[in-house]
Order: C-alpha cells, then structure tokens, then sequence
C-alpha cells in the first residue's frame, strides 16, 4: 500500500510538472504581446530552435523524471517548475549546439563570479569580485530560456529576454531564495558553450541551486557570500582543475599540479554547501579540510583600493627639499652638476637593453659578498675610487649606475625564521652563518653560538652582566622624565651593535631604529633583522641620515664609537638636527664614568661642546651592577640660549638651510633655530602613546591641502579609517596570510602611516618608506610614534637580502616607471624579502599583470589576483627557488 502511495504521489508530481511547463510558455508568449519592447534589452544571439524540438527535449526530461526514483513527494510546486523548464531549455538548447552571444540578465540564484565586480574600499565592500579562483563558466538560465521560447515562438532573443527575466525573477524569489543578480555581465561565445555544458551536467545549479555568480563581502562585518573558499596547504594550492584559467586573465590563481583533484574535491564540498545549508554533512567535511590547512589562501574578502587622486597637495617632496637645499651650497653646485653630466653621457653611452619580466634569463649575482649582497654598500668599484674613507666615506651609500638584475643566492640550509619573541633570544644559524662576532663579543654577551642556533643573552658592552631591561630602567631611574613609551616612544640607537636594546625597548612600548654600519663587526644589522628588531645599514660619515629634522624623542649611543667631540661637533650636530625640541641624548661610554687621560680629555670636550650648543645635563649617574655610568642631555626648546650665548661655535645655520632636507646632503657644523610658532611642527611635544597614533598632528590645520585632495586634517582621519578597514576585514581576515610567522613589515609606499598604525596591536613592526618624489609626510609618520625612512626605490635600499616578511607597495611600481624600469626594483624586492615571505602590491590593472609575470619568472606563487576595471591587487609568495647559473662578472661598473 506504501508502494503504491508513493507511485501515486509521484503521477500527481510529474502531472503538474507538465502542466507547469505549458503554463510557464502561455505566460511568457502573453508577457511578450502586453509588453513593449524596451530600449535597454541586452542583445542576443539568435538561437535556431523549433517548437518540436523544445517539447521533444521537455518530454525527454519529464521521461528522465518519470525514472528516477527518488524524487520527494514534498518539493515545492513552483522549485519543480522552475528545475523542469530550466532543464527543458537547457536540453534543447544543446541539441542544436548553436553558437551563443548572450548579453542578458542574471536569473535570481546563486552562481559563480562575475566578471562585472564592485569594489569600495570606503565602506569595506567588495561586490561581484572575482577572487583567488577562476570562474567557473555557467550559462545564464534567463537567456538560454529566452533563446529556446523565442525560437519555439518563431520571434527574435531580443524581444523575449526581458519577458523572461521578469517571469524567471518572480518565480526565484518565492523559491529558490536570495542569490545575486547582475544585469551587465557579458560571456563570450566560448563562455556561453561552456555554461551549457555546466548546466547540463548540473541541472540543479542551472536552476539557481549553484554558486553565485555575484558575490558579496561585507567586510566591515567580516561576511562573505558566494566564494568558493581555495586554501594553502603548507606550500601547496588547492584549486578545481575544470577551473583552471590562464594568468591574463581578469582574475587568477596559483595552482599545484600534485593538489589540483584533491582541490575539486574542496570546492566542490563548500558550494554544496552554499546550495544545501542543511546538509551538515558536507559542512562537516570543510570543516575539517580547514582544521587541516594551516594557512588558507585569500577567501575573496580583500579590498581592492581605488587609487584615488594622490596629489602633493600642502606637501612639498624630498627631492624638492634637497634639491634646493644642494643649489644654495654653491661651493659644491659644480662639481654636483658634473657629477650628475657624466653620469648622465655614461647611461646615454652604455643605454641598458631593453629586457621584458618574462622573457629575462635569471641569473644569481656573481659578487664577493654572495648571499650577503647590499647593491648599494658592496660597490666595489665606486669604493676603489674614493680619495679617502677617513670619515667612512667606504660605508656609505655607492649605488651601481645600473642596478643589479640578478638575484641573490639563499644560505644553503636556509630555514624560516624563528618566531618572535623566541627570536629575540636565538636565531637559525644557517640563516646567518656568521661565528666572527660571537668570538670577538663572546666577553660581553651579544651572541654565542649554541648547536645550529645563535643564541642572544641580552646583553652589550654597556649591559654585559644586568642585561638590556635593566640598563634600561637604569635610564628612566635617572630622570624619570624620559616616561618610557609614554613620552618617549621614537628612539634611534646609533652603532646598535646586534640590536639587544631596541630588542628589549618594546618592553617599554618604545620603538627603537637601530643602525650600524656593514663593517668588521661581521653581519650585525643582518642578526638584529634575524631576531625581529628594526635596524638597517648606515653610518654617520659625511652625509645626512635619511629622516626629517626634529622626530626622535631620544638619541641613544652605548659606546657607538662615533667621534662626537671632532670636527666642531659635526656629528652630534646632526643628532641635534633629528632629536626634537626638548628630547633627550643618552649617552653611556666610558669618558663619562673613567679617569683615564684620553677618557677626561674627551669628557672634558663634550661638556664644552654641549654647552655650546645649549644642551643641558639632566642627569648623570653609575650603575653598580655593570659598572658604567650614562649621562642624559636634553635639547632646548625655545631660542633664548640662543639668542643669549657668548660664543658663536658652532653657529646657526643660515635660514635658507633646510633642516628637512636629507637625500644626499653632506653635513654642516651648524644649529637649525627651534621652531617657536605654535602651529610650526617641532613647537610642541607630541602626544603621549599611545593616543597620538590616532591624532591628528596639531600643525595639519584646514587650510592645507591633503595628499588625496581633502583638508589635511579631514585626509589624515580618512586615511587612517580605510587602512583600518582594510587591515581588520582584509588583511587579517581574507587575505590567508599566517600573521604568526609576519615580523618585519616594509610600506614600500607610505603616505600618513595608515598602516602600520592599523598594525599597532600587533606583534610586528612596520618600516614606513617615503620615496623622495611623493608628498614629504614622512614627518607625520612620526609624530603619530611610528617611524620610516626617505629612499629613492630607483636605488637599493640599505639592507640585507631577506629581511622582511612581508612587503606593501600601494601604487608603487606605476609611478617609479616615469624614472626607471620596474625589473630592477622587482628584483630588489626578491633581494629583500624573505623566502616563503608574502609581497601585496596594490596597483593599475597593466603594472599589475607585468609584476605577476615577474614573481612567475621568479618561480613565486601567485597566491591571488583581483581585478576591476584599470586597478587590481596581488598576492604572492616568494619561494626557495633560486637559479643555478651565476652572471658572468659583477653587476656594478
């Protein structure tokens, strides 16, 4: 009796599912001859259909129907409806294997992502994005119904999709639910003939029971709706091979040739459970796949930024700054001029060959320093010619005339680094293969080698025995107003030796950028980037460090061996140029606590230099543990002593000095005046840390023009608003970047310091580069308890390979290509990186593609690609892969 219950219910079932289907064709023939035909229908190819053939294929579906056992008495009238005249359709549509140019509306239901996307980073939107995998090409239902009745009917596509569309959207909303639509979309014929194939061997999602074809990220709220979700499996990528799709492509993917069936099984199991949410089987199944996976790839909620109008607006550049600040020095203006013509017929007399991404042969570089390579610090042949490195003339910076297009080779055993904090304390050894200092520091604790690990006590020459935290203690016990990472919170640390200090300084929540030079002291900088800590490679000699004036709380030196006392003070006039009105120099060597002759001499030298240059001794004390004593001088913060004193050494500089100018600039024995005007920069202290990361700077006011257009003040708050949208919604959250194993942080590109105050709270740091030609912000950077750096990306920066874990260039690559080639910077960003480090470039759509093939060239994995109209955005990780061929000679001439 059940049996027969079943087999009565399921006559009743097929019965009206043939009735649906006459009724669904009298509806839309009506529709068709009550409606005028509207000037915005989306043109169609005509399909050569007759009406025998769409009730042949109709009846060869209901039969199928009639076989299948499994049907449910229970399924709603209207979902039958709509299943059986889609399959109708679809059926006889295949029958004929027309060729299709469908431009039509999106029937209402899920599918795969559209190629027409919408992105608005302002409100953490991304609509429509094709993300981390291809798309999957479906066949629009609405159209190819269209075609079929329109044939059927013996009248035109054109005349019955809109007709179509209406009735397929009423019936859609009452039973299949929500699902995008997107009325814009175009498919290529090809795409059309494989959407027909899709929908044939899957009826159920041609009837809006598939994946969305317009997808929805709410970022702000962290949703994401319709995205086939492509993880990482270690170093592997997981995407569907009936998927796969070329790199020019809108949108695009890495893939493994070893996971790509393991992939299909992936995204296969998450659509059907968009389609079906009750099935917690399936759910169970992703579930675990990403329990599995330690690091899933972007799940398509990355904001792609719209460039915006950048503009230099109240802004002046560094190049500005420097460039006048060389013409008023007219004792050198010729011999620059020079300088600059020869340099200039050289290029002209050797012009470099035109090499494309793709089709350049790689090559390791063929130097003394092999994996330890700096461009800029290593040119050999600039150096031979220097008259004289009596002032370190040897390690500054001598960048190739051509930058370098070859790539630096890893340490044979190379391995990821150790995880901050651990870090701190010991590195890979094989990462930094260097036992040089250990031996010759092994006496004040900076580094012992322990096994296949270098392992940091903590200590220095200053702090040998008590250890960095105490040393610094030490300081805030002597004058309690250095108020560590509250007032004080932007220290530099001049000859940071390994970096222990600024190491320990986030204790304090102080920020702390260490530099030394690449000198004996074998490898320094490289170990103090190994252990997580800021630093980079420089030297006080001849030139300018490369930040504003007047922007660090503190200037320390712990026996730095820098000469401050000679040459009229020139070098500590150029830490009184960087440390801000009222901040503070601490000074820890031994003329401050020991009697030797040499040593009072000195002491005696700095106590008359200081009080020349109005500097006043705060605090001078002896630490009983370690047995050395520190002095704390601090800055004036007014003119008065000034205006006052008897001497004239060293002098003020002239007015036309501009203390901000600092790319290339050779020191001067001069004092730059303070700031007194209340709403001049350098007037006033900063706010404490940490609510000066969100403020704005007192000296923005309304009447400056922001770098995007807006007042300044409005520009800074809109800024820092989208970067923390971006960091929270996309960078955390979509971007399947392991934040665990990111340390060290480059903003290739920065602008207020957006994002590295959106990465505050974590435990990274972020080096904020500010290239000479954009707007001078660097200032701003610093202000908010962030730092950076000026630097020309035509040029090297002062590095080592692999330093940093991950690197940020938001429309970067387009605006060096005016002044150089973007193969030598792309090569510079492999020289720098770190392998299995992640690179985001945020771009125009034709820069992006050209950095895509290069990190391809590279052997990277392309880990996603987004696209809308001219602006895209990039994911890559670089690899171990190295070349095995070794350039010829040197890179530099």
């Amino acid at each position: 009796m059940a049996l027969f219950d079943r087999n009565q219910r399921q006559r009743s079932s097929l019965f009206s599912t043939a009735t649906v289907v006459v009724f669904a064709a009298l509806c839309l023939v009506g529709f068709w001859m009550v409606t005028p035909p509207s000037p915005e229908a989306v043109p169609a190819a005509t399909v050569t259909a007759s009406t025998a053939d769409v009730k042949k294929a109709a009846e060869a579906v209901v039969k199928e129907k009639e076989e299948d056992r499994s049907i449910d008495a229970t399924n709603n009238f209207k979902q039958d409806s709509a299943n059986v005249v889609a399959e109708a359709t679809t059926a006889a549509v295949e029958a004929e294997k027309p060729t299709v140019d469908a431009k039509g509306g999106e029937a209402d239901g899920e599918k795969p992502a559209s190629k027409n996307q919408s992105f608005d980073d302002e409100n953490g939107r991304t609509e429509g994005g094709e993300l981390v995998k291809p798309e999957t090409a479906e066949t629009d239902g609405t159209a190819a119904a269209a075609a079929a009745v329109a044939a059927s009917q013996g009248t035109s596509v054109e005349d019955t999709v809109t007709d179509v569309k209406e009735q397929a959207s009423t019936d859609t909303k009452e039973t299949v639910g929500s699902g995008g639509q997107d009325a814009n979309t175009e498919k290529t014929p090809a795409d059309t003939k494989e959407s027909i194939v899709s929908q044939e061997e899957n009826p159920k999602e041609a009837a809006g029971g598939g994946s969305s074809k317009k997808q929805t990220f709410d970022d702000e709220n962290g949703k994401m709706e319709g995205v086939d979700v492509v993880k990482d499996d270690g170093n592997k990528t997981f995407i569907s091979e009936d998927n796969a799709k070329p790199i020019m492509e809108e949108t695009t993917t890495a893939a493994t040739d070893k996971t790509e069936d393991a992939a299909a099984a992936v995204v296969s199991t998450e659509a059907s459970a968009v389609a079906n949410p009750d099935d917690t089987k399936t759910s169970d199944v992703v579930e675990e796949e990403q329990k599995l996976l330690p690091e899933a790839l972007p799940n398509g909620q990355a904001e792609l930024l719209m460039e915006r109008a950048a503009q230099n607006g109240s802004f002046t550049t560094q190049t500005a700054e420097s460039t006048n600040e060389q013409k008023t020095r007219a004792e050198k203006k010729k011999n620059k001029k020079k300088k600059k013509a020869a340099s200039k017929a050289e290029a002209e007399a050797e012009p470099e060959a035109a090499v494309s991404l793709p089709t350049h042969v790689w090559k390791l570089c063929n130097t003394s320093t092999g994996e330890d390579y700096i461009p800029c610090l290593d040119n050999e042949a600039a150096i031979k010619k220097l008259k004289t490195d009596i002032h370190y003339e040897h390690r500054e910076r001598h960048c190739p005339s051509h930058p370098p297009t070859c790539l630096v080779p890893a340490p044979p055993s190379y391995k990821d680094p150790i995880r901050w904090p651990v870090s701190r304390s010991k590195i890979w050894y094989h990462n930094v293969p260097h036992t040089q200092l250990a031996e010759f520091k092994k006496r004040q604790n900076w580094v012992k080698v322990s096994g296949e690990y270098l392992t940091f006590p903590g200590g220095g020459t200053q702090f040998k025995t008590g250890g960095a935290l105490h040393y610094i203690d030490l300081i805030q016990q002597a004058f309690p107003e250095v108020a560590w990472g509250r007032r004080s919170r932007v220290v530099l640390d001049v000859g940071c030796g390994v970096a222990s200090f600024g190491g320990f300084m986030f204790e304090r929540g102080v920020l702390t950028m260490s530099f030394a030079p690449k000198d004996e002291h074998e490898a320094q900088v490289q170990f103090a980037l190994e252990r997580g800590i800021p630093a980079i490679s420089a030297v006080m000699g001849t030139k300018r460090l490369q930040f504003p004036s007047n922007v660090f709380d503190i200037v320390h030196c712990a026996r730095c061996r820098v000469p401050w006392h000679i040459n009229g003070g020139l070098l500590l006039l150029e830490v009184n140029r960087l440390v801000r009105p009222g901040g503070f120099f601490v000074w820890s060597a031994t003329p401050v606590y020991q009697k030797l002759p040499e040593d009072v001499e000195i002491w005696g030298d700095m106590v008359k230099l200081t009080k020349a240059m109005c500097w006043e001794m705060v605090a001078k004390t002896r630490d009983t543990i370690d047995r050395v004593g520190l002095v704390v001088f601090r800055k004036p913060m007014s003119n008065h002593c000034y205006e006052t004193r008897r001497q004239t050494e060293p002098p003020l500089c002239n007015p036309s000095d501009d203390p901000n100018a600092a790319w290339n600039i050779s020191l001067r024995a001069c004092m730059h005046r303070v700031p007194t005007d209340p709403s001049v920069r350098g007037s006033r202290w900063p706010q404490p840390w940490p609510e000066r990361a969100e403020k704005v700077p007192y000296w923005l006011n309304s009447s400056q023009v922001g770098v995007y257009g807006k007042a300044a003040p409005e520009d800074f708050a809109a800024d820092y608003a989208h970067w923390k949208k971006v960091v929270q919604n996309s960078y955390l959250a979509g971007m399947g970047i392991d934040w665990k194993s990111v340390r060290n942080v480059m903003d290739m590109r920065a602008v207020y310091g957006g994002l590295a105050a959106a990465l505050r709270d974590m435990n990274v740091w972020v080096m904020n580069t500010v290239n000479i030609d954009s707007p001078d912000t660097l200032p701003v950077i610093y202000e908010r308890g962030m730092f950076g750096i000026y630097h020309d990306w035509c040029e090297s920066f002062s590095t080592y390979p692999r330093s940093y874990d991950l690197l940020h260039a938001d429309h970067l690559f387009s605006k060096l290509k005016a002044r150089c080639k973007v193969l030598p910077v792309l090569v510079e960003v492999d020289r720098i990186l770190r392998p299995n480090g992640k690179l985001i470039v945020r771009d125009d759509k034709e820069t992006v593609d050209e950095i895509v093939e290069g990190v391809r060239s590279m052997h990277w994995e392309v880990r996603m690609t987004v696209s809308k109209r001219k602006e895209a955005m990039l994911c890559a990780r670089k690899t171990m892969w190295r070349p095995t061929e070794i350039e010829p000679g040197p890179p530099t001439r």
